[in-house]
């Protein structure tokens, strides 16, 4: 069996499906003596991938279906054989993602097949058991996959900041964490926006993020509202105490100040916001900055200058 799914394998980088989808119909066939868990397992994998086959099979027919619209009889044949391709595939990649694992493919398939069709709440508990039971591994695209299907039919923002939630948890860095800190930030209630201003400081405490805009202004916003209310200012104290010793160098250097200023004008002008805030009027990187966009007479680097000078007791009351 295991040489089967691995010619199958073959087959398929080779582009002959037809040719691995009778292959792994040969397999499913094969009985010797009494079955052993392992062959069991061998033996949901290839029916799995013979599953993911007619899923390909369906996507092709639904894809046909709706470029030529309605078609008469040969409309009709093409939504038979589709229907018929989405029998066999649900049937057999419903089998694989009831074992715990990683199936995220499989998942992915087998939702699309069901909200084609309509079945909401079946594609909804199948996404769900693949998130929350503990008996799977942790996955961060089981809680992406929640967060993308409930975003799609309008669930709640409860719901969808939940999800997000756990995924902020296992990653901090996924790239969803703008869209987390957007919500967090519109919420009426103190606990859900102090999570926001610790959502977007640890994805910035990653070397990929160093360069994202929205990343910076969001966080460019939230603290420039809370120096302007002069409420939860210890909050940001809070989140900076542990990134103080080495933020400055990360993200604040004169060298940074330069190259970001040269390539990308509002990623410099977030990031001067913050550091204004955080390191005060003297900070290398907002010197460097302000100073360039008030050369250039750009007019939003002149209120910025102002705006950091005028509150600069700020940065002496989170740096303290």
């Amino acid at each position: 069996l295991q040489v089967c799914l691995e010619h199958a394998f073959h087959l398929l980088c080779n582009g002959l499906i037809d040719e691995a989808y009778q292959n792994l119909s040969l397999a499913e066939s094969w009985r010797f003596g009494e079955q052993t868990a392992i062959q069991d397992k061998e033996m949901k994998l290839i029916q799995a991938y013979r599953g993911l086959l007619d899923y390909y099979s369906w996507s092709k027919q639904k894809t046909i279906l709706l470029e030529h619209g309605q078609d008469g009889f040969e409309d009709l044949s093409v939504e038979q054989e589709m229907h018929s391709c989405f029998r066999k595939a649900a049937v057999n990649l419903k089998e694989i993602i009831k074992i715990p694992g990683v199936w995220d493919l499989f998942v992915k398939c087998y939702v699309d097949l069901l909200e084609f069709y309509g079945d909401h709440n079946e594609a909804r508990q199948v996404l769900n058991e693949y998130a929350y039971n503990s008996k799977f591994p942790a996955n961060p695209n089981a809680h992406v996959y929640l967060y993308q299907f409930l975003k799609r039919h309008g669930e709640s923002k409860k719901s969808l900041i939940s999800a997000l939630k756990i995924l902020h948890d296992i990653v901090p860095s996924h790239e969803l964490m703008i869209d987390f800190n957007t919500m967090l930030q519109k919420s009426k209630k103190r606990k859900k926006r102090r999570l926001g201003l610790e959502v977007i400081f640890a994805a910035l405490d990653y070397a990929g993020w160093k360069e994202n805009v929205k990343a910076w202004s969001c966080l460019a916003r939230q603290v420039k509202q809370i120096v302007i209310s002069e409420k939860h200012l210890d909050w940001i104290k809070q989140e900076w105490n542990s990134r103080k010793d080495w933020w400055p160098a990360f993200h604040f250097s004169r060298y940074l100040a330069k190259r970001n200023w040269q390539e990308n004008e509002s990623l410099s002008y977030e990031k001067a916001v913050v550091a204004g805030i955080l390191l005060g009027k003297d900070c290398k990187y907002f010197k460097y900055v302000s100073h360039q966009g008030c050369k250039a007479q750009v007019k939003r680097f002149r209120t910025l200058k102002k705006f950091v000078n005028k509150h600069n007791p700020v940065y002496l009351r989170i740096s303290g």
